[in-house]
């Protein structure tokens, strides 16, 4: 999403600040760089109150929301459309779910296009917010703690999010960290794809054999992760 924005900025000729938390991995943060974007970076809890509410008074301009914005959302729906139109016999499609914005917008593509197909998200252990919200009716808090799967899981649904994403959703599946790395290591030993630990959730879910359904849809989301990380996985570990 950062990286994408800062990308449209410097098309644009405009300039784009990134607000990031501390623990964001150095590869994203370069990237951001790269592409012109400037960085800030702030503790984790301050990132999570301008996720909520969507002002950081310490910088000026338009403020994108990464989850929230309608626009962020529709671009994330042109995934559904392709998978409507390559993939129309498919019985699941598995999104990770970071703040809720790639799953919404890829389930309401599907809810025109295809409403038998059901779409499910997929978090890591260390937040599983969705999971906790389908339990209770309600988003309420878990504990969350960082870990390598830098790009999902959070303590709490935003509730803009899942008064969007809930009527969507057929369920949510949580996965462990190390079937997280497994997912990673295959991918990239098996298809030569780099995922990071997020971009590698759905694969995770799938290949727990709990997901119902035969042919399977994995939304791998991003590959940035650091190599520090990427060679531990790939001699068979797994990360903080």
């Amino acid at each position: 999403m950062a990286q994408g924005v800062a990308w449209a900025a410097r098309e644009l000729g405009v300039p784009a600040t990134v607000i990031a938390p501390e623990s964001a991995p150095q590869t994203k943060l370069d990237a951001i760089a790269r592409l012109g974007g400037t960085v800030v970076k702030v503790p984790y809890e301050r990132w999570w109150e301008i996720m909520l509410t969507s002002q950081f008074d310490e910088a000026e301009g338009f403020f994108v929301h990464p989850v929230r914005d309608e626009r962020v959302m529709a671009g994330n729906g042109t995934i559904g459309l392709e998978l409507a139109e390559e993939l129309p016999d498919a019985d699941a499609v598995l999104v990770p779910w970071g703040g809720g914005g790639l799953f919404t917008g890829i389930a309401s593509a599907l809810a025109v296009l295809r409403p038998d197909a059901r779409v499910y998200a997929v978090q890591p252990e260390t937040g599983a917010a969705v999971t906790a919200a389908l339990e209770a009716g309600v988003p309420h808090e878990v504990e969350f703690r960082p870990s390598f799967v830098d790009g999902a899981g959070a303590k709490v649904v935003l509730p803009a999010m899942w008064a969007r994403a809930q009527p969507l959703m057929a369920g949510a599946y949580t996965v462990t960290l190390d079937e997280t790395a497994a997912a990673v290591r295959l991918l990239a030993e098996r298809m030569r794809v780099i995922a990071e630990g997020a971009g590698a959730l759905a694969l995770a879910a799938a290949l727990a054999g709990q997901v119902p359904g035969r042919k399977l849809v994995c939304i791998v989301s991003g590959g940035n992760i650091d190599a520090v990380r990427l060679a531990a996985i790939l001699r068979g570990e797994t990360p903080d």
